[in-house]
């Protein structure tokens, strides 16, 4: 991949790396050759050995900084010792540590190479020395530590905004348990207030009625409307729990297995015919079962918004798995497959106006997804229409 700058990302990457290593390197290099010349002899030799030593200033700083001070005494050059101080500075830093550090460096500047040549009786020179040498000492550190110092700010600021990064995601989240606590209170206030009248009407109309085939919708009326005051109250506790409420799982209502199928397709008022080959005994997780109910119930529904007087085929079936190739070892259950197919609808039968958002299968497909499994949903070569689910066998 080439950069911006024409370069490879690998050669800018390692550029940036070394750049900042070599350049004061050579910096040191150029300083001993200022000072000492061209030939080659101890001030240049240990010139040079400092400089060098600062390509391992990150590895080793005080050692770095012990080998520049021959550099120093001796070769007289100034840049690589302060770059080793100030690495120090801002890579170990401790009182002692810079303190002896800042010590050396003094005396390294303060006393003469060969030290036959200090003249104890030149105060002013001396005074002057000391004090240039105590200045040269000090500046690398401060520099040092308040770049490290820096860097820890920044790094503190980098950890407070993602800590109040944080702190506003829960907020947000908390928010929206609130809301959604809100929202289930006002469902269940409404919806439970709708559904319970059907139910009282109908239970009125059971008693009332003479008919056989009128108390018997009034009684299937009924029952279905406990029923969705059941699974309403389900649903609320459940956003209640969600949002810091109270509700706890023993009060809510048992979910829907397939042991409930036949009751429904029994209550759904559909000419349907229900194949049932799953194994008596087959141990399937309960999320599954619960998938497989909703899938039926949705399509059930769908006919009757969509396809009314249409003839109906509900089949759940066990998906066996491939068999091995010596066919020796047993064949179990892989998983759980739903299909609900309607032929076209009937134009005498009169369309009811439910409301429909157009959710259902979205939300049965993202159901089939979460559990591992797929949905499929098409029309029929018959003008009908098809949903077939699958469902992995011990999916939670």
């Amino acid at each position: 991949m080439t950069a911006r700058g024409g370069l490879p990302d690998g050669i800018r990457r390692a550029a940036r790396l070394a750049v900042p290593l070599a350049v004061p390197v050579l910096l040191s290099m150029v300083d001993a050759f200022l000072v000492n010349g061209l030939d080659l002899g101890l001030e240049l030799g240990v010139s040079l050995v400092a400089a060098a030593a600062l390509l391992l200033r990150r590895r080793l700083p005080l050692a770095v900084f012990l080998v520049t001070l021959p550099g120093l005494y001796i070769g007289y050059i100034w840049f690589a010792p302060m770059v080793a101080l100030y690495t120090l500075a801002a890579l170990r830093p401790g009182r002692a540590r810079l303190g002896g550090c800042a010590v050396l460096l003094i005396a390294a500047h303060f006393l003469p190479y060969p030290l036959s040549d200090l003249d104890p009786d030149a105060y002013r020179e001396n005074v002057q020395v000391l004090i240039d040498a105590t200045v040269t000492s000090a500046a690398p550190i401060a520099l040092g530590l308040l770049v490290r110092t820096r860097r820890e700010l920044a790094a503190r600021v980098d950890d407070l905004t993602r800590s109040l990064r944080r702190e506003d995601r829960l907020i947000a989240d908390r928010v929206l348990a609130t809301e959604r606590a809100r929202l289930a209170r006002e469902m269940h206030d409404v919806v439970a207030h709708q559904v319970s009248l059907i139910s009282l009407q109908a239970g009125a109309v059971q008693v009332s009625t003479g008919e056989d085939a009128a108390r018997e919708s009034a009684r299937t009326i009924r029952e279905l409307s406990v029923r969705t005051l059941e699974e309403l109250r389900h649903m609320v506790g459940i956003l209640r729990a969600a949002g810091g409420g109270s509700a706890g799982t023993r009060d809510l209502a048992p979910q829907p297995d397939l042991a409930e199928l036949p009751r429904l397709i029994e209550m759904s008022a559909l000419d349907v015919v229900y194949e049932h080959e799953v194994p008596d005994g087959a141990a399937r997780a309960k999320a599954v079962e619960r998938a497989a109910f909703r899938t039926v119930q949705e399509a059930l529904t769908n006919v009757r918004k969509h396809a009314p007087g249409a003839r109906v085929r509900v089949r759940v079936a066990a998906v066996e798995a491939e068999p091995s190739a010596e066919g020796t070892e047993p064949v179990a259950p892989r998983g759980l497959r739903v299909e609900v197919r309607n032929g076209p609808p009937d134009v005498s039968a009169p369309a009811p106006a439910l409301p429909g958002g157009g959710h259902g299968l979205v939300g049965l497909r993202e159901r089939a997804q979460s559990l591992g499994g797929l949905l499929e949903a098409g029309h029929t070569a018959d003008g009908g229409f098809l949903v077939r689910a699958e469902f992995p066998q011990d999916a939670g």
